[in-house]
C-alpha cells in the first residue's frame, strides 16, 4: 500500500489481531471496497475479508476499545501521524494506483466467484448443498497457507506439518524450496512451528521423515486385494528420448521446424479462424515439448499437451489428427495408442522445407505452447505476446497485427490487458517486453498455477482410473485411498527459479 501512495493508521489487540485503517477523501461504494478487499486476501493470507463483506454486520473495535479477553485495543501509528492520516486523507488516484497494482488479483477474485457460482447453480437447483471447488481451497493448502488446520483430522500442528511435509515430497520438492515458500507463498507451514527456532530445529530431521515416508508401499487392508498405483510420479517416456542422434540435432530440429512455423504454417492456419488459433498454439506446444525433452518423437497422450495448452483433453484429440494434416509432412503418426502406451508421432524436417529453413537465420529466445500466465490471458495474447518477444525489431501495433494474422481490434485489446499488468510497454509507438516483470509471478498471482496444478490432478485421477480398468484381472479391487485422496492427489507445482525450468516441471509433471 505504501508503494502505492496509501496512508493508513494501524492497531493491535491482545489477541494478536491488528486493523489497518484506510481513510478515503471520497465516498466509496460497498461493492467496490468488498472487491478490493477480497482482492487484498489473495496476497494475505491471513487477512480477514469478512467484515466487508455484508453491509449490516462486521463491527471491530477501533483503538482504545476494551477487549472481553482484557486489555484495550492499542493504537501503533503515533497519534499525530494518525490525526494527520484522518486529516488529509487518501485521494482518488492513490486508490486507483493501488487498483491498477492488484489488477491480477481482481481479475482472480472475480473468476474465482463466478467459477463458484456455476458450480453452485445446478447443486442449489437441485436441493443440494455445493461442493466446494478444490486447488487452492482444499484443507491442506489452506493449512500450508493460513495454518489452519481441521482438528478432526490432525490432532496437533506437528500432524498437519507432516501432511504437507509429506504432500510436498510426493509432488517433488526439495528441501530448499520448502524453506523458500516458508517465507513466500506458505507462510502457514512457518506458522505451524510456533517460532523460527523450532522450526530450524526440527524442519531437516521431518523433512527426512517426509522423503522415507513416501518410498513407504502403501498399507493393504486386510481381506482386500490391492495394487499400487503411482500416478505422483512423472510419466516415463517409451522411446522417445532415445530416438534423437543428440541433444544439439534436437535443438537444430526445433530451430529449423519455427523458421518454417513462421514462414509458411502460420500463414496456411490463420485462414481457419478460430481452429487456426488452436492448431498454431497446438504445433508450439509440440515444438516446446522437443526442445524441453530434446526429443523428435512424441508418445506422450493428450492430456500432457491439453496441460501446455490449458485445453481440455477431449479438445487435443481432436486437434491432432487435423495438425498432422496440416503440417505437411511435420507431424506423422507412426504408431496408434495401444493400453498405457499413447498415440506415436514423428517430427522430422519435409525435404520441401529443408532449403527455406536453412536460408532464414534462427530467432532468438524460446518457442512455448502457451505458458501458465496465458491460461488466464487467452490466446491471442499468448501469440501477441510472442510476437513482441521474438520480433527482430520491437514491433508497432500494425507490425504485430501483420505478424499474427490477427484482427486489429484482439491484438489492441490484447495489447491493453497486459499493458496493464505491466507485462509489455510502448515507446514511441514501439512495443517492449517490460523486463522486470516475472511471468511466473504474475501467473501465480493470477491464479493460472493453480488452475495447472489442478488440471495435472484431474488428469491423474483419470490415468489412475483407466489403469485400473486394464489392471482389474490382475487386481479385481483398489483400495480406497489409492484411487481418490483429494489431499494427496493434489499435485502442487514446485518453486523455480527461472520461467525455463517452470515449463520443464510442467511438461514433467503433466
Amino acid at each position: 500500500m505504501e508503494g502505492c501512495g496509501i496512508r493508513y493508521i494501524a492497531d493491535y489487540s491482545p489477541s494478536g489481531g491488528r486493523h489497518l485503517y484506510i481513510p478515503l477523501a471520497e465516498r466509496m461504494e460497498a461493492p467496490a471496497a468488498r472487491e478490493l478487499i477480497e482482492a487484498l486476501a489473495l496476497i494475505a493470507a491471513s487477512l480477514d475479508p469478512s467484515p466487508h463483506q455484508n453491509v449490516t454486520d462486521g463491527c471491530i473495535r477501533v483503538p482504545g476499545s476494551a477487549h472481553k479477553r482484557g486489555g484495550h485495543q492499542i493504537l501503533v501509528t503515533p497519534l499525530n501521524e494518525a490525526y494527520d492520516v484522518l486529516r488529509r486523507r487518501n485521494p482518488v488516484h492513490a486508490v486507483a494506483a493501488l487498483r491498477r497494482h492488484l489488477a491480477p488479483e481482481l481479475k482472480r477474485a472475480r473468476e474465482l466467484k463466478a467459477r463458484a457460482a456455476k458450480m453452485s447453480a445446478p447443486a442449489t437447483a437441485s436441493g443440494v448443498s455445493p461442493v466446494p471447488f478444490g486447488g487452492s481451497q482444499s484443507p491442506l493448502r489452506l493449512a500450508a497457507r493460513t495454518g489452519l488446520y481441521d482438528t478432526a483430522r490432525y490432532a496437533s500442528p506437528s500432524e498437519a506439518r507432516m501432511a504437507v511435509l509429506n504432500h510436498f515430497a510426493s509432488c517433488g520438492w526439495t528441501l530448499d524450496q520448502v524453506r523458500l515458500e516458508l517465507g513466500g507463498q506458505f507462510p502457514g507451514l512457518a506458522a505451524l512451528y510456533t517460532d523460527a527456532d523450532r522450526q530450524e530445529r526440527l524442519l531437516d530431521k521431518e523433512w527426512a521423515e517426509a522423503r522415507r515416508w513416501i518410498q513407504k508401499p502403501g498399507t493393504p487392508r486386510a481381506g482386500r486385494r490391492n495394487a499400487r498405483i503411482n500416478d505422483t510420479s512423472p510419466p516415463v517416456p517409451t522411446g522417445g528420448a532415445s530416438r534423437t542422434s543428440s541433444k544439439a540435432g534436437a535443438h537444430q530440429l526445433v530451430n529449423d521446424l519455427e523458421n518454417v512455423l513462421y514462414a509458411v504454417l502460420d500463414h496456411r492456419l490463420k485462414e481457419r479462424g478460430r481452429e487456426g488459433l488452436s492448431l498454431r498454439l497446438l504445433l508450439r506446444a509440440v515444438l516446446g515439448y522437443m526442445r524441453t525433452m530434446e526429443t523428435d518423437l512424441l508418445d506422450v497422450g493428450c492430456r500432457t499437451f491439453a496441460t501446455a495448452l490449458g485445453k481440455h483433453h477431449g479438445t487435443v484429440s481432436r486437434l491432432l489428427p487435423m495438425l498432422e494434416q496440416a503440417s505437411d509432412g511435420i507431424l506423422t503418426k507412426i504408431a496408434d495408442a495401444r493400453g498405457r502406451n499413447a498415440d506415436t508421432y514423428v517430427i522430422q524436417l519435409p525435404q520441401q522445407f529443408e532449403e527455406l529453413a536453412r536460408e532464414l537465420s534462427w530467432r532468438s529466445g524460446k518457442i512455448h505452447g502457451i505458458r501458465p500466465v496465458f491460461r488466464a490471458l487467452g490466446d491471442v495474447a499468448a501469440l501477441v505476446y510472442e510476437a513482441i518477444e521474438r520480433g527482430r525489431l520491437s514491433p508497432t501495433t500494425a507490425a504485430v497485427v501483420r505478424f499474427t494474422g490477427l484482427s486489429r481490434t484482439a491484438v489492441e485489446t490484447a495489447l491493453a490487458a497486459m499493458s496493464s499488468y505491466n507485462m509489455i510497454e510502448r515507446r514511441h509507438g514501439q512495443w517492449s517486453i517490460t523486463a522486470g516483470t516475472s511471468l511466473t509471478a504474475l501467473a501465480r498471482r493470477l491464479g493460472a498455477l493453480d488452475d495447472a496444478a489442478e488440471q495435472i490432478s484431474t488428469h491423474r485421477k483419470q490415468r489412475a482410473a483407466w489403469h485400473a480398468w486394464l489392471d482389474r484381472n490382475l487386481a479385481p479391487e483398489l483400495a480406497e485411498h489409492e484411487v481418490d485422496e483429494p489431499d494427496s492427489d493434489l499435485y502442487w507445482i514446485p518453486p523455480s527459479e527461472t520461467e525455463q525450468d517452470l515449463i520443464g516441471t510442467l511438461w514433467r509433471a503433466a
